[in-house]
């Protein structure tokens, strides 16, 4: 099969969707995913986008309390 529309909603953007990542400054690198830092949007690459979406999933699975002992205690009660 053909290829001939790969990367061609990013053909009309300037530069072709290249700058400088918010983050982590690299130059030239696609800049195609924005995020809300600190109240401001800002335009990262992939990598950073990566690593604030597992950030953000670590935060939800400490956020979330353990609730497998409390199943057990009206097991118990019953008794």
């Amino acid at each position: 099969m053909s290829k001939n529309h790969r990367g061609s909603g990013i053909r009309s953007l300037p530069a072709h969707g290249r700058g400088t990542c918010a983050i982590c400054g690299k130059e030239d690198i696609k800049v195609l995913w924005e995020k809300e830092i600190n109240g401001q949007t800002v335009k990262v690459c992939k990598f950073c986008n990566a690593k604030l979406k597992n950030e953000a999933r670590v935060e939800a699975r400490k956020a979330k309390p353990a609730e497998a002992p409390a199943e057990e205690a009206p097991a118990e009660a019953a008794e």
